[in-house]
């Protein structure tokens, strides 16, 4: 049988645009949840305007609505694709996954294979990339299946932000301890751990410092063999080009991507969010 394989995933990856269209990747938003409306995560919201609001009010968040998902699956279908590798933000952070599961299963003659990237942001978005790299060379579904198993566990995600209260709000603060830490000016450098929760991965006081130990922990990783890094930022543009800056001047590194967070993870994290993703590439 003839495979027509798509890759799929959800507006939490942060891939950048031109490399969504580049490789046809579908991507199914999540929803801004506002007391008097809703909007879909990079579709009829910026980052910015949840940035801008958050003074007033603090959305809430929520999955993609099951019609997305339906229609995209029936749309697929009738594009006569066969296979879709689906690769959503971690199961420890949202319920993405399950629901795409579950709706997979109400659709006939398309074989879904759904993947818990464990990751968010381009920790899924770079697994995201790497797995419409391996279609692009004429990989089959059990092989595309395959290079993205392999390589889950080497996406490595390491952020700061200006405040832990929209992620201590929004209940997503899993394992990074921080009520003490704000009062000290304490910034944690927040990680993804196996279990695809948020942890601490180290503590320092100050942005200034927190951004130079970001780069630090980048330098560990580059001083191994060569890696790829995607800089993530919300609202953090001039620090991000300056951290992106310093890493190809560093050497050692492949290729070198700038993404900004969605708008459904700026609700959590807030302006001021710096970051990076680093992975090495086989």
């Amino acid at each position: 049988m003839n495979e027509k394989i798509a890759i799929m995933t959800d507006s939490t990856s942060d891939i950048p645009k031109h490399i969504v269209d580049q490789y046809d990747i579908q991507v199914v938003p999540l929803r801004v949840l506002y007391k008097d409306n809703e909007y879909k995560d990079q579709v009829d919201i910026t980052a910015e305007e949840v940035y801008r609001r958050l003074p007033i009010e603090i959305p809430s968040t929520s999955l993609p609505a099951p019609g997305d998902v339906l229609d995209l699956f029936e749309r697929l279908k009738k594009e006569g694709f066969t296979h879709v590798l689906a690769i959503h933000i971690s199961s420890g952070l949202s319920g993405t996954g399950q629901l795409i599961e579950n709706l997979a299963r109400q659709v006939d003659d398309l074989v879904v294979k759904v993947v818990d990237s464990k990751n968010i942001s381009m920790g899924l978005g770079y697994t995201v990339i790497e797995a419409a790299r391996k279609l692009a060379q004429n990989g089959s579904f059990d092989a595309v299946c395959n290079h993205v198993q392999k390589i889950l566990g080497k996406m490595k995600v390491y952020f700061v932000l200006e405040t832990l209260e929209y992620l201590t709000k929004g209940g997503r603060i899993g394992k990074v301890k921080g009520a003490l830490g704000q009062m000290l000016n304490l910034k944690p450098i927040i990680t993804v751990n196996e279990e695809g929760v948020y942890t601490t991965h180290a503590t320092v006081r100050g942005r200034k410092k927190s951004v130079e130990r970001l780069f630090e922990t980048i330098k560990g990783h580059l001083a191994r063999p060569m890696h790829n890094v995607a800089v993530c930022h919300g609202a953090a543009l001039e620090e991000a080009q300056e951290l992106m800056e310093r890493v190809k001047r560093h050497g050692n590194v492949g290729e070198v991507l700038m993404s900004h967070v969605s708008p459904v993870i700026g609700v959590h994290t807030g302006p001021g969010t710096l970051g990076f993703v680093v992975y090495q590439p086989d």
